[in-house]
């Protein structure tokens, strides 16, 4: 077996760790080395799919559990080969370092961005225990384009380091923050990718408890909302999931971020969360291809039976967080538009308006953008 963190590839995006390392090489491929790529998806996506490998999805195995030092030095590797320079060549976004709460972050905001009085909160993937908002920003950049929309990234700490309940109460500390800024709560929205969406499910439960407003709105992207490996794609899906294991890799970040007897806690796996209570309208998007299939399900299906106002958008053939692995796909592409137009209109901006000036609550951005000093 190989360890991740010898095999850290150049990649922008924390949750594409796993995925950037499964891609086939240029040595000579067996037939059971590739993944069955479905005719029923874009030219471009078959293409994409085509690259994934399967002796290098089972060969990735993580850290142990509580191997703080290894974790520090896959997150080390990550930062050191993560490039962003073509993202800010082709976006031009302005981003700053700021603090929410004592959290750190990334504060996005668009070319042509103008103040509307309105912001979104991303919440990165990575498992729990890899990534950071700097290799984090290809899932916020696009987005922000996209959207015409202020983004901020926030720079939760990792398990080991931390664990669920400190991690939670980082996102809550954060959005308190953004409270005391001058933001209304239906002026606020979240989203979040793969373990991203379970820690936006899972503090914004633990807000709602705590009597936090709710805020307007919630996109979910190939939730991770139950970390126990419960739930049928969990094993009809087993070997078709192109990027990694839950016995070399998912298992052993649960692990890290929540003693086994709390994977099954509302604010761990929102799937088991009380939604009767209150809960933003959602937005929950899954492939067909992902482990986490059934996640994105089940989640859809406790608001839905809870009354909240939510919507599953589901992509054929599509493996996990194709927004980020294969964003030049029309799939992605069309994802990526649909969650910017759904925050949109859960903040209540017209979806092809462009967006009214408010009142400032923040400096407006510089006109040239420049990389953020680590």
């Amino acid at each position: 077996m190989v360890s991740l963190s010898s095999r850290v590839a150049s990649t922008s995006a924390a949750v594409v760790l796993f995925c950037s390392t499964v891609f086939a090489q240029e040595a000579p491929r067996s037939a059971d080395d590739y993944f069955f790529v479905p005719p029923t998806v874009s030219g471009e996506a078959q293409k994409a799919i085509g690259q994934f490998s399967r002796s290098a999805r089972n060969a990735l195995v993580a850290p142990e559990p509580t191997d703080l030092a290894g974790w520090k030095a896959l997150n080390e590797a990550m930062e050191q080969q993560t490039n962003n320079k073509p993202l800010y060549a082709q976006y031009n976004p302005f981003i700053e370092k700021i603090k929410l709460g004592g959290v750190s972050a990334l504060d996005v905001r668009p070319r042509h961005w103008k103040e509307n009085g309105k912001v979104v909160l991303y919440l990165h993937g990575g498992a729990y225990t890899t990534g950071s908002a700097n290799t984090s920003l290809v899932g916020a950049v696009p987005l922000a384009d996209k959207s015409g929309l202020r983004v901020i990234v926030v720079d939760y700490t990792l398990a080991p380091k931390a664990r669920w309940p400190q991690i939670t109460d980082e996102v809550i500390n954060a959005y308190q923050a953004v409270l005391d800024m001058g933001y209304a709560p239906e002026d606020i929205a979240f989203y979040g990718d793969s373990a991203g969406g379970g820690l936006l499910g899972g503090a914004l439960l633990k807000a709602r408890d705590a009597g936090m407003p709710m805020p307007a709105g919630a996109v979910f992207w190939s939730p991770w909302s139950d970390i126990s490996e419960t739930g049928d794609s969990y094993h009809t899906l087993k070997d078709a999931e192109p990027t990694y294991t839950y016995a070399n890799v998912l298992g052993k970040s649960a692990a890290a971020y929540a003693d086994p007897v709390d994977h099954v806690k509302p604010y761990v796996s929102p799937v088991y969360g009380d939604f009767t209570k209150g809960f933003p309208k959602s937005f929950i998007q899954v492939g067909t291809k992902e482990l986490f299939l059934s996640n994105a399900v089940r989640l859809y299906q406790a608001m839905d039976i809870a009354g909240v106002p939510v919507v599953i958008d589901v992509y054929e053939g599509m493996p996990h967080v194709f927004q980020l692995t294969m964003p030049d796909t029309p799939e992605s592409q069309r994802a990526i538009e649909k969650s910017a137009l759904f925050l949109k209109d859960a903040l209540g901006l017209e979806r092809h308006a462009t967006p009214k000036a408010a009142a400032a609550v923040a400096p407006e951005p510089q006109a040239k953008s420049e990389p953020p000093k680590k």
